[in-house]
């Protein structure tokens, strides 16, 4: 006899704005440890009063734009789909206006999680703008930096660089609901 299979419950997910000091709990659980990106917007997203979710928010207004970074799922939240509603919820909110000086526009998000990548990809409201498959030479980003630190106090002193892992980085738009983009995007998909 065949078992019936019934849906998941609805996760009422709340989403916060916050402040930096939110970071503490999720730390633990990012790959990276740096430091706070500067001039960020913090949001947080919680189930019943429980953590679940961070995300950062950072202006990028030379390229009219915002960058999307610290995206953190708790464990035990990851694969629920939590986090997409999350991510995109936090975006919209950007794109229409409500982010940093009110400007309506995109914002840009980079990850290395596979499962992610795939979701962002196959995503109308999303655009692959980038791909990384291989990690960069830290020698040459360490002494480009020293070249670059000199005036400010870095120079041969400097120890630090990016690179020298091996991590596939790939790139995202995101396109919104209801926009031009994401209209152009859907009509696209449709005729393939």
């Amino acid at each position: 006899m065949p078992k019936k299979v019934s849906s998941r419950p609805p996760i009422q997910l709340d989403i916060w704005k916050a402040d930096g000091s939110f970071w503490k709990f999720f730390k633990e659980h990012y790959y990276l440890d740096l430091p706070h990106p500067p001039c960020a917007e913090y949001f947080v997203g919680t189930v019943d009063g429980e953590l679940v979710c961070h995300l950062a928010v950072t202006p990028l207004f030379t390229a009219k734009a915002y960058r999307a970074t610290r995206l953190v799922v708790m464990p035990e939240w990851q694969g629920a789909g939590v986090g997409t509603q999350f991510l995109n919820f936090v975006m919209q909110y950007h794109l229409e206006g409500n982010g940093r000086k009110g400007y309506k526009y995109h914002t840009f998000f980079h990850t290395s999680h596979p499962q992610l990548c795939g979701y962002l990809r196959n995503s109308k409201l999303w655009r692959q703008t980038s791909a990384k498959l291989h990690g960069d030479n830290k020698l040459r980003s360490m002494k480009s930096m020293q070249r670059t630190c000199k005036p400010i106090g870095g120079g041969k002193k400097m120890k630090a660089g990016y690179g020298g892992h091996f991590r596939a980085v790939q790139g995202f738009k995101y396109l919104g609901v209801g926009t031009t983009d994401s209209e152009k995007s859907i009509q696209n998909e449709r005729k393939i």
